[in-house]
């Protein structure tokens, strides 16, 4: 079995790289999430039979993910 050693200067750049990918994620991960709500949203007022209210909500999410 082996042993991995890290230097200090070594897990600053770790850290650093770390720290820089969270913005990014944080953002994929929110537009993600609010995508699903809405899709979500979409197919139960289309199960309910509300077409208007169905196609505002698309309308909706062609605006802002476009």
């Amino acid at each position: 079995m082996g042993t991995l050693t890290f230097r200090p200067s070594e897990q600053q750049h770790l850290i650093s790289v770390a720290t820089s990918l969270d913005k990014p994620m944080e953002e994929r991960t929110a537009a993600a999430s609010a995508q699903f709500d809405m899709e979500t949203r979409f197919r139960l007022l289309a199960s309910r039979g509300s077409v208007e209210k169905g196609l505002g909500i698309l309308d909706t999410i062609d605006q802002k993910f476009a």
